[in-house]
């Protein structure tokens, strides 16, 4: 027999499992949420974790600051006792070109027309923020404290703990294997375990959101890349903020238990789904990393890993209805950085769907703007 549901969510990392969260909090009683593998198992899993509002594009820093507004309260919202281990001990983003100092200025007075608390520094400045700091060809940073990073498992548990609480349904090995569309609305999502009648379907699949779409019907231009990511053995605490540097492609931070954390960004990652990694990432990190931050240097690597960055044509996320199907809903494209914005993604979608205003207006993030040509490039992605 099949089953009915008023929302199938398609994906159980943090966008999934906050999105469900939000649709039953708003009284949407049959929530199911299919993931292929288990929590937090694609993307969530493997990214840094850094969550920061200093973005060069409007719509970024919006969601990004209400996002972190949400984060720093979430353990009392979902009654969460672990904790999220949300460490708010700041971004330093480094320049080493005219052109960049020139973008971060412009970056820093709208974030701080939006409310943002960062500030421009000079290299002295920045050597006082992080004393390990190599500045020999620093040319000025920019500085928010209320940035910092998260724990992706505890923060994904802490939405999934409280959504089943709420009656959402989360299966886990289940696999979304085909959507139906019927005279142009959402009918039914057939999985590897059984068939769901819905009107609504809400595609958060990270890595696998276009093939999601493509179930649908729906062609989106999302792509994705591998990334790769190390952590080192622990050591004394001697770095506080977050260190990124978009001239290298690179971010290092240390957290609370000793270890460093770092990843690069290759634009040049061929496109798909290899998440396998390489001896030729070490090698690049190393000098990099070390060139940048020389304390590191004889630290031992612990373990690599990858993960997927999926990608829009100008790094900001698809968030919306599908102009071509009804009852379709996506939150994909964030170019590297959905976990930061999950708490006001899963609203957002949530109040969409329920036909409520939103708490952060989305129209220019629509599927639509690729048509109309309407893109708004993000300057500040590693």
């Amino acid at each position: 027999m099949t089953e009915t549901a008023d929302v199938v969510v398609i994906g159980g990392g943090i966008n999934g499992t906050s999105t469900a969260y939000h649709l039953a909090r708003l009284g949407v009683k049959r929530v199911v949420v299919i993931e292929r593998e288990y929590l937090a198992s694609g993307s969530t899993g493997r990214c840094g974790a850094g969550v920061r509002q200093q973005w060069g594009a409007e719509m970024n820093i919006r969601l990004a600051k209400a996002a972190i507004e949400k984060f720093e309260h979430l353990d009392e919202e979902l009654e969460y006792e672990p904790g999220i281990e949300f460490n708010q001990r700041g971004y330093l983003l480094v320049a080493y070109t005219e052109k960049q100092v020139l973008q971060f200025r412009k970056n820093v007075a709208l974030q701080q027309s939006l409310g943002v608390p960062s500030r421009f520094v000079t290299p002295r400045e920045a050597k006082e923020i992080v004393p390990h700091l190599n500045i020999d060809t620093l040319m000025g940073a920019t500085f928010c404290g209320k940035d910092g990073h998260i724990n992706p498992f505890k923060a994904t548990d802490a939405y999934a703990r409280a959504a089943r609480k709420l009656g959402v349904d989360i299966r886990l090995h289940t696999e979304a294997t085909g959507i139906e569309v019927s005279g142009g609305t959402v009918s039914f999502v057939d999985t590897s375990r059984g068939r769901i009648e819905t009107k609504v379907v809400v595609n958060t699949a990270g890595p696998w959101s276009r093939e999601v779409s493509l179930l649908a019907g729906v062609d989106v231009p999302t792509y994705s890349q591998r990334h790769q990511i190390l952590v080192t053995e622990p050591a004394n605490q001697l770095q506080g903020p977050m260190v990124m540097s978009f001239h290298h492609s690179l971010y290092c931070q240390q957290t609370p238990h000793g270890s460093f954390v770092m990843g690069i960004g290759n634009p040049d990652e061929p496109i798909g789904h290899d998440i396998c990694h390489s001896w030729q990432f070490l090698e690049e990190m190393a000098e990099k990393a070390c060139h940048m931050l020389p304390v590191l240097r004889g630290l031992r690597v612990v373990r690599q890993w990858s993960g997927s960055y999926n990608m829009s044509p100008d790094a900001h996320p698809i968030i919306g209805e599908a102009p071509t199907v009804r009852g379709f809903f996506m939150a994909i494209g964030f170019s590297g950085h959905g976990f930061m914005l999950a708490p006001i993604t899963g609203q957002i979608l949530a109040e969409m769907i329920t036909g409520r205003n939103t708490v952060v207006h989305v129209e220019k993030l629509g599927l639509d703007r690729f048509t109309r040509g309407e893109l708004n490039v993000e300057p500040s992605v590693v």
